[in-house]
């Protein structure tokens, strides 16, 4: 759980995705049998220092499905609230459920192929989100893995902006993307990450099981993530600017990865 000030939303974290008001649940009961019927909720907000009995029992059942659960002014809850009666809580409901890693790789055993992820660090744009699933799924990926922090969810906005990709291309959410890593290593991946002080993506050999790490566009791949991957692939630039869009630079290193597997046949 953690506590979210006026001052982190004047700073940015709680950007336009916070204002969309996609799929949210608004008041108690609502919000309490949404988490009993087994609903994915992305996001709990909660009002600072309320602690009564029944969002207790909220945020019991927020917990039991690991759901990211922040606290908020009265203000806040007030600005996103689209009823105006919020009884203290506002839920964010996933458009669509969420997948495990381990389906993505018995996809991939499935198909007789290597596993092929891509993974994004703190990608908070819903349409680079919705695009990079897009992308993922015409290349061939068997799923996108994000994390459950700083990291957009399954919204309304991902699901158009997916063009359809959403409903055929699965989606993981994890606690810790790092860790997430560190166990696929361990069974037989490498990781590649796009940053523009890597190696020429087309002299490196990324056939094999692999998973593509795109970071966001202001920060890029966070310290830790980058440290946990094999290879940094620097992405040919010729113009005047020195980054990609986000999804546009998931693509070009997913079809690189796509020309290499092709080629070895």
């Amino acid at each position: 759980m953690e506590k979210i000030t006026e001052k982190d939303f004047k700073r940015g974290r709680m950007k336009e995705k916070d204002r969309e008001n996609e799929n949210l649940i608004e008041g108690r009961n609502a919000v309490l049998e949404a988490f009993r019927a087994g609903k994915t909720i992305d996001k709990l907000l909660v009002l600072d220092g309320c602690q009564d009995g029944p969002v207790k029992s909220i945020i019991r059942e927020a917990k039991k499905q690991d759901t990211l659960i922040q606290f908020v002014t009265k203000e806040r809850l007030s600005q996103i609230s689209e009823t105006g009666k919020h009884q203290g809580v506002i839920a964010y409901a996933a458009a669509y459920a969420y997948a495990e890693v381990e389906d993505m790789l018995k996809t991939a055993e499935e198909k007789g192929e290597d596993p092929f992820l891509i993974l994004l660090d703190n990608i908070e744009d819903p349409h680079n989100l919705g695009a990079i699933i897009r992308t993922a799924n015409l290349a061939g990926a068997h799923g996108v893995i994000i994390p459950k922090r700083r990291a957009v969810g399954l919204t309304a906005t991902v699901a158009k902006a997916s063009a359809g990709a959403i409903n055929y291309t699965p989606v993981a959410k994890v606690t810790n993307l790092t860790k997430t890593m560190e166990e696929l290593k361990k069974r037989g991946m490498w990781f590649v990450c796009a940053d523009m002080d890597g190696e020429q993506m087309y002299r490196l050999n990324l056939t094999g099981p692999i998973g593509v790490v795109i970071g966001s566009e202001g920060e890029g791949v966070s310290r830790l993530v980058k440290e946990n991957c094999d290879f940094i692939a620097g992405i040919p630039m010729k113009g005047d600017i020195d980054s990609l869009n986000a999804s546009v630079a998931a693509g070009v290193l997913a079809y690189e990865i796509v020309r290499q597997r092709l080629s070895r046949g």
